[in-house]
């Protein structure tokens, strides 16, 4: 077998590892809270931590990895994951599992800004939307099987068995990668890491993933969140400023004046908006106006994630022949149709009915992804491929906490408006699903004005 499939298998273990510790730590953290004896507000912290410390330090990992390496950088974050995986297991109270969460989020940020990098590097132009999509497709079994499987480990044995799933698997995955990546050259020793600028992206954007993130919680116009959201405006507009000043910078400003690069960008932030809003709200449609349970509600949901898995690698397929423009305005355009059929849906639609719209979402969002990844990385040169990654993950974390937010916003004042009317959470889910579909529709948008030609 030729390597870059060796390479894609070896990158392919470490993003189904990531995907599934992400799916099954939301799934336990009820029973940690119980474990605990902690609120909820509490033990959200470990979901949330995570989310902050990967958010913050994506493109400073994927900068150093275009400086010292992507392999090194990659591989070490496997070490620092599977170290924080194991401490997790073994945390003895909710303080410890938040702290451990924070150390496993730092080597996921160097694995998720360096993977694409590494495919991008090891496959031909011909085939990169080919092997971005195989990669999407293991992100999505493995947040296909991470609630189920979350469940079952924890039923058998404890919650603590989620985490210590991720040591054999990362193992396999470190083993892999040292074998069968090739090392490749830093692109430029002598060029010095821009340490101000990567602290001060990391405070900009971890405080604003914060504010946005417990916008919904603390409440939009709170004084904290409010706070929050001024502050990181402030850090990040000094960043911008000293970013296009300097030689080195940590996030090269001039990638987004080229129109590929930077409508790919927007469009991916689009997608993720319109996609978290979709699982922010099935839930509250399914669980407390459909009177499911979880594990029925978790059935029914795996249509989304099942047919992205199938779309993905024949849609980054075909990008390799016709470019990446008329797939990704048609996935966005068919995500807003899934969106649309979403919001039509009632206290008696057929189940049918509720898992063909998602099962549209799903499709969309397979269409669009692997061609939209490749247009991205195909649009920046060798030496800042690292900073691409960093920046196409950074696009998904804040998309979906926009969507959890701008979701939570609509679902949260609707509700509150209709009160005690007979179909008022109906009607709030139903508002929200419709604002995802505009989003998406703006993304097609972004999506079709990016160019046109192979990249």
């Amino acid at each position: 077998m030729d390597q870059k499939w060796w390479v894609l298998l070896a990158v392919g273990v470490g993003t189904f590892m990531s995907a599934l510790d992400a799916s099954v730590a939301n799934i336990v953290l009820p029973v940690v809270s119980k474990d605990f004896g902690v609120g909820v507000a509490t033990i959200e912290w470990v979901v949330t931590i995570y989310l902050l410390v990967v958010s913050g330090l994506l493109i400073s990992f994927g900068r150093l990895g275009d400086l010292r390496g992507h392999k090194s950088v990659y591989i070490f974050g496997f070490l620092i994951f599977i170290a924080g995986s194991i401490l997790c297991g073994i945390a003895p109270n909710e303080l410890g599992l938040i702290a451990f969460r924070a150390l496993q989020g730092i080597g996921a940020a160097m694995l998720f800004s360096n993977s694409p990098a590494i495919l991008t590097q090891n496959f031909p132009p011909s085939q990169r939307g080919q092997a971005l999509g195989l990669q999407a497709t293991m992100t999505y079994l493995g947040l296909t099987v991470g609630p189920s499987f979350g469940g079952w480990l924890t039923t058998q044995f404890t919650w603590r068995a989620v985490f210590y799933i991720n040591v054999p698997i990362g193992l396999l995955a470190v083993l892999l990668s040292q074998r069968m990546i090739p090392q490749d050259k830093p692109s430029n020793n002598a060029e010095p890491f821009d340490l101000v600028g990567a602290v001060l992206f990391m405070i900009g954007l971890i405080v604003l993933m914060l504010g946005l993130n417990q916008g919904y919680e603390w409440g939009w116009t709170s004084p904290i969140i409010l706070s929050l959201l001024c502050i990181a405006v402030i850090v990040l507009g000094i960043f911008v400023a000293i970013e296009s000043r300097i030689p080195h910078p940590m996030l090269d400003l001039t990638l987004f004046q080229r129109r590929l690069f930077s409508a790919s960008t927007g469009s991916a932030v689009l997608n993720y908006i319109a996609l978290y809003s979709v699982i922010f709200l099935m839930p509250f449609y399914l669980i407390q106006g459909r009177g499911l349970n979880a594990a029925q509600a978790g059935l029914l949901l795996t249509a989304q994630p099942l047919v992205m898995a199938i779309a993905a690698p024949i849609s980054g397929t075909l990008s390799d022949r016709i470019g990446a423009r008329l797939l990704g305005t048609m996935g966005m355009a068919i995500m807003a149709l899934g969106l649309f059929l979403l919001s039509r849906l009632g206290a008696s639609s057929p189940q049918s009915d509720v898992a063909l719209a998602l099962a549209v979402v799903g499709l969309g969002t397979g269409i669009f992804i692997s061609p939209n990844n490749s247009a991205l990385m195909g649009s920046a040169p060798k030496n800042r491929q690292g900073i691409a990654a960093g920046v196409l993950a950074s696009a998904r974390n804040v998309g979906m906490v926009l969507g959890v937010g701008l979701a939570g916003a609509i679902f949260s004042t609707v509700l509150a408006q209709l009160g005690n009317a007979p179909d008022a959470l109906f009607s709030a889910v139903d508002a929200g699903f419709f604002a995802g579909s505009i989003v998406a529709l703006l993304g097609a948008v972004t999506s079709i004005v990016r160019g046109s030609g192979q990249v």
